[in-house]
């Protein structure tokens, strides 16, 4: 099956609607699905539940979403790039579900699995256990969390073939496999596609019967988040 599609916006159409879960990969600024993000910004829905390790700087990533007032609540783990994320946040304009970065990780790779909950020590007797089951499994306190199955998930690989199969790239990888194998419809964007079989079977990092549609972008800005160079 071809899942290639002409453009960003193209790969969202009937797939976005108002007051969904999206999942989007990345971590600050690295390996974030940025066309996908633009596109998702210009279709309008709003209402959504984002979730991701963050919530993207003020005028990029994310950020874009929180300018437009599209989003009514993140489900990240960390958030200090965005003042506008903070301005909404302090005038109860967002909703904010703060999750340890291991944590979201498992919620969403849990998900991917079919796994409606787990148990895990982290978390225990701070903010984050407040409403949720606690439960003792040899003599130690652990937390449950249920999984994550959002809506939909955007991501952003390196390579695709035309069937789906993703490669990624080093760092960028990060989030990006977890929140694809969650995802209800997950969309792709990537720097390269190369024609299906042309991967040999061990390169292929997320197996494309995770991934519904790929969208090109040759030429993503990848911006740095914080650039840090000797005096």
């Amino acid at each position: 099956m071809d899942k290639v599609y002409e453009s960003a916006a193209a790969a969202l159409h009937g797939v976005v609607a108002d007051n969904q879960m999206i999942a989007v990969g990345g971590f600050g600024l690295c390996g974030i699905p940025e066309a996908l993000i633009a596109a998702l910004r210009d279709s309008g829905v709003h209402g959504l539940t984002c979730v991701s390790n963050n919530a993207g700087v003020d005028d990029f990533g994310l950020g874009q979403l929180l300018a437009t007032r599209q989003i009514k609540k993140m489900i990240a783990s960390y958030v200090g790039e965005n003042k506008e994320f903070a301005r909404q946040y302090m005038a109860n304009e967002l909703e904010l579900e703060f999750t340890p970065q291991g944590t979201l990780a498992e919620k969403l790779r849990a998900g991917g699995a079919g796994i409606p909950a787990f148990f895990t020590p982290t978390g225990v007797g701070t903010v984050v256990a407040e409403g949720k089951e606690t439960r003792e499994f040899n003599g130690r306190t652990y937390l449950m969390e249920r999984s994550l199955a959002p809506d939909v998930s955007l991501v952003k690989a390196w390579k695709a073939d035309r069937s789906g199969n993703l490669v990624f790239r080093r760092t960028a990888r990060n989030f990006n496999p977890n929140v694809a194998m969650a995802g209800k419809i997950t969309v792709a964007e990537v720097e390269e596609i190369v024609p299906t079989g042309a991967f040999d079977p061990d390169e292929i990092h997320l197996p494309g019967i995770y991934v519904h549609r790929v969208v090109l972008n040759a030429h993503p800005e990848k911006r740095i988040e914080q650039r840090t160079i000797r005096q």
